[in-house]
């Protein structure tokens, strides 16, 4: 495992419309209008944390995700920053610690985080780094028949006994992440390996697979201006 670990959350104008679709879909992937993150070494200690707002300058935030989280426009009109300066601070630490991200349904929050990097026109450092989900490696903890997926309340109340309070900040929810993932690595409930082999599941390697989709599509344009470039200089 990583000698660091960041635990990511967020909070969304909506949800996607189609899950497949590039980031360079109009209309299809909704916005951050909260990211959370914190960092902590890999045997418990937290380094340090972030939590920003995201100012909405060019999304709209469906009336069910207000009813989830509760933020609005008038709230980010006052709390909100600028969309690629909170990037640009994630991007640090996602580059300075070289962390194993983990979250909790990772696959939106990687998703949301990707579209955002996209619409500010910055790479996104997500695709280099290992990604681990605690919604994933905790079906076999549901008392059903079938494998089910546990809500991070569920998660939490199961492991602590206690309700999650405040779900739907992210970051509470991000420091809920963290407190359920070292919890579960001391039951042994997950283990290094398995964090590696996740790494390799076929749903998050997906998240690569179209975080790469943006380069396929940048990339014969960037030829065809390079072919113009040429032929006008010869």
């Amino acid at each position: 495992m990583n000698d660091y670990v960041l635990f990511v959350d967020t909070e969304a104008s909506g949800l996607p419309v189609n899950w497949t679709l590039p980031y360079s879909t109009e209309g299809n992937w909704p916005s951050a209008v909260q990211i959370s993150w914190l960092v902590y070494t890999k045997d418990g200690q937290e380094i340090k944390r972030e939590n920003h707002y995201i100012r909405n300058t060019d999304f709209f935030i469906t009336p069910k995700a207000i009813e989830i989280h509760g933020i609005n426009s008038g709230f980010l009109a006052v709390k909100g920053e600028d969309r690629k300066h909170v990037l640009e601070l994630l991007t640090q630490d996602l580059k300075q610690y070289e962390p194993l991200v983990v979250g909790h349904f990772v696959q939106f929050d990687y998703h949301v985080l990707s579209a955002d990097f996209y619409r500010a026109s910055l790479p996104n450092p997500l695709t280099n780094l290992p990604v681990f989900c605690t919604m994933l490696a905790t079906t076999q903890l549901a008392w059903t028949p079938m494998p089910k997926s546990l809500l991070l309340g569920d998660l939490y109340a199961f492991l602590f006994y206690k309700p999650l309070e405040n779900q739907h900040d992210a970051l509470c929810d991000a420091k809920a992440t963290a407190d359920c993932f070292f919890e579960l690595l001391k039951r042994t409930e997950i283990t290094e390996k398995m964090i590696a082999q996740q790494d390799a599941h076929p749903s998050i390697r997906k998240l690569r697979v179209l975080s790469g989709n943006l380069l396929t599509l940048v990339m014969p344009v960037f030829i065809l201006l390079l072919i113009m470039i040429l032929a006008h200089t010869l």
